[in-house]
């Protein structure tokens, strides 16, 4: 019976022991076993590990691809305008006693901040290096010069045991201080492409209203052409006919003439004529004793009555 009180306890602290001496190395990591911090195993397998308890410890490391995304930097390419570059990297440990021994207890996060350095030196190198400017970095040639900065900070990161996959610039922008005159420039540049539109526009708005213009001239010049000459012919056709009526009875058109100037003269209520009274004017309206037709047309006429007689009298007053 006191054989069994003490076996149960030796059991337990045997199996804590077991237990604490074994390890497991997961697919995803890398492990180190360490004695006083010294390396004394390296476990990359997956897998059951063994350590010896209290003694030694294990220390593990991520194995899958790490992004580290660096601070923007300003860079001042070969034409001197300057950019606020933005750029992420992806790397893994390649080399886990290396690794250990370049960062030591500070592990990723002193890693990170050592890459992050070696990062933007080389990235300020390559971009502000001879040959290449704003417009190569905002080109497709941008990609090589990614290559660049991958491959020369691979060769500085190799000393920490750490291997960089891949290099990006996420974006690249102006400057703070800079916006505001860039977009004052692309403001001014907007404004004088619309007055040379506006200046197009006037210019073919003149040239239209200049063959408007023109083309109501003509057309003005034509119908009042048109019409002279039909009034011209309108006033030969008239003299035409004056003509024709005068030779077939000279007195007769000559009466007539006078009755229009008489209408065209003695219009109105209140006309007034300051004329003598032998004036030809009147020639129709004298002698009291003569036929107003029957003197100057030919026309017979029998010796008036009292009546007509009066009447002529008061045509010639």
């Amino acid at each position: 019976m006191r054989k069994v009180t003490y076996l149960i306890p030796a059991l337990v602290v045997l199996i804590a022991i077991v237990l604490s001496s074994l390890f497991i190395v997961d697919e995803r990591e890398k492990v180190l076993v360490l004695q006083f911090g010294q390396i004394k195993q390296v476990k990359e397998d997956p897998g059951l590990g063994f350590k010896i308890p209290v003694i030694q410890e294990v220390v593990r490391y991520d194995a899958r691809i790490l992004s580290l995304d660096t601070p923007p930097i300003e860079v001042t390419p070969s034409d001197d305008r300057r950019l606020v570059v933005d750029a992420f990297a992806r790397y893994r440990i390649a080399d886990v006693v290396q690794f250990r021994q370049a960062v030591g207890v500070g592990g990723i996060r002193s890693a990170e901040d050592r890459l992050a350095s070696i990062l933007t030196t080389q990235t300020r190198a390559v971009l502000g290096s001879a040959g290449v400017t704003s417009n190569t970095i905002l080109s497709e040639d941008r990609a090589a010069l990614m290559v660049r900065i991958r491959e020369l900070s691979q060769a500085r990161a190799q000393a920490l045991g750490i291997q960089v996959v891949d290099v990006r610039l996420k974006q690249t922008n102006l400057p703070d201080q800079n916006l505001d005159a860039t977009f004052a420039r692309m403001r001014a540049e907007r404004e004088r492409e619309a007055a040379d539109e506006i200046a197009r526009g006037e210019e073919a708005a003149q040239r239209v209203r200049a063959q408007a213009d023109r083309t109501v001239v003509e057309l003005v010049s034509e119908a009042r052409r048109e019409s002279e000459i039909v009034r011209g012919e309108a006033d030969a056709e008239r003299n035409n006919i004056f003509a024709s009526a005068f030779g077939a009875n000279p007195n007769f058109f000559e009466f007539y003439r006078s009755m229009a100037a008489y209408e065209r003269a003695l219009e109105g209520s209140n006309t007034s004529l300051v004329i003598t009274p032998d004036s030809e004017f009147f020639e129709y309206f004298d002698g009291p004793g003569e036929s107003l037709l029957g003197r100057d047309i030919g026309v017979s006429s029998s010796a008036p009555s009292s009546d007509e007689a009066s009447g002529d009298e008061t045509l010639s007053q």
